[in-house]
């Protein structure tokens, strides 16, 4: 007995030997592969392979990929890891026009800047001079003819500054819908009534208002306009009540 387990001993080492060499080599392949990694990250972080090399801008419609990039403070030469994206964020929302500006870094060199604008209620004009008014009622820089939406109204001979507010707050609670219908607003004042406004519409109606009531009175505008005929032009009052004055012939 005492020999037959001396064989089975004998015939063990050799496989022992050989499954611990195994273990070995394993052990120093994956030593030698952490080690190049290592290498390699740092001749990446410390070369420009690291460099920002594709910034791509989203969701923007009136302010351009340019000055997005631009005020993000982006560029070729920005490290990857140095690309904060709260200092991102917080450096393109000073835009008076982002109302919020997501950052997404893609590795090994992506940044993506997902942007929300703030919505242009209106345009108030100035001779042939057109600004865009925020939803948040600032007024913006001058905006070329080509840039001015058709979904929002131009405001003419607007030089009030609390009545352009006012107006703004009015169509921001104005369906879309129906701002998109609106093709200008006049302001006009009268002595009786000092908030007094004139609206033509995109379908050649006027309507005479108010700024105070405009939201909840121009929600009826539809439903007015359903009754009459495209031969009936004139004008919908809604200062007060709902009446329409068709145009005397020699003004139509």
């Amino acid at each position: 007995m005492e020999k037959g387990k001396l064989i089975v001993l004998e015939d063990r080492v050799p496989k022992l030997q050989e499954q611990r060499k195994q273990k070995a080599n394993r052990r120093l392949i994956l030593y030698l592969s952490l080690f190049f990694i290592l290498i390699l990250f740092i001749v990446y972080s410390q070369s420009s392979l690291s460099n920002v090399s594709n910034i791509e801008v989203q969701g923007n419609k009136h302010v351009s990929d340019k000055d997005i990039v631009k005020a993000s403070g982006l560029s070729k030469k920005t490290s990857y890891w140095k690309a904060d994206a709260d200092q991102i964020q917080e450096k393109v929302e000073k835009n008076p026009e982002v109302k919020e500006a997501v950052i997404h870094k893609t590795f090994p060199n992506k940044v993506v800047i997902d942007v929300k604008e703030y919505a242009r209620i209106a345009y108030v004009t100035s001779g042939n001079k057109y600004f865009p008014v925020n939803e948040n009622g600032k007024v913006l820089n001058e905006v070329s003819a080509k840039k001015v939406s058709s979904d929002a109204p131009l405001l003419i001979d607007w030089k009030d500054g609390d009545a352009i507010q006012s107006m703004v707050q009015e169509l921001a609670k104005t369906p879309k819908s129906i701002k998109g219908a609106i093709s200008e607003i006049y302001y006009a004042p009268t002595k009786s009534e000092p908030l007094h406004i004139e609206v033509f519409m995109n379908d050649t109606r006027e309507v005479s208002g108010k700024i105070s009531t405009f939201s909840d009175k121009i929600i009826h505008y539809p439903a007015i306009a359903s009754k009459l005929s495209d031969d009936q032009k004139g004008i919908i009052d809604l200062e007060e009540g709902y009446a329409f004055k068709p145009y005397k012939k020699s003004k139509q």
